[in-house]
């Protein structure tokens, strides 16, 4: 079974960094994204990467500050996260998805992103 093992996560003061990795098993996700959530609210997108084109997608309160990217030869996922807020406080998840599926199937077991203001 194909899994997916994020890493990264932590405390860190408002404005700072950090990055999180996210490694697949396999080679065979088309679509790789990172979602985050919160204790009582929906889980939330926050950045894709589309393998083939490198296409990226980011949540409005993200982009410019957050930049995810792809190393394929390590078949991991990066989100390097920068100007770090309060807000972003979150459980950050790791999910993938393949050619012939339209949501995402895959998920990581979370990794905690805590940011002190």
């Amino acid at each position: 079974q194909v899994q997916l093992t994020e890493s990264g996560g932590g405390l860190v003061q408002a404005g700072g960094s950090l990055r999180l990795s996210c490694a697949a098993s396999a080679r065979t996700f088309s679509t790789m994204g990172w979602f985050r959530q919160v204790p009582g609210k929906e889980r939330e997108f926050v950045a894709a990467i589309r393998r083939s084109s490198g296409d990226t997608w980011y949540l409005a309160s993200v982009k410019g500050r957050f930049t995810i990217s792809r190393d394929d030869a390590k078949n991991t996922v990066f989100l390097q996260m920068n100007s770090l807020k309060s807000e972003d406080t979150a459980v950050y998840y790791c999910a993938a998805k393949t050619v012939v599926s339209s949501s995402y199937d895959y998920w990581g077991q979370g990794t905690q992103v805590t940011v002190s203001s």
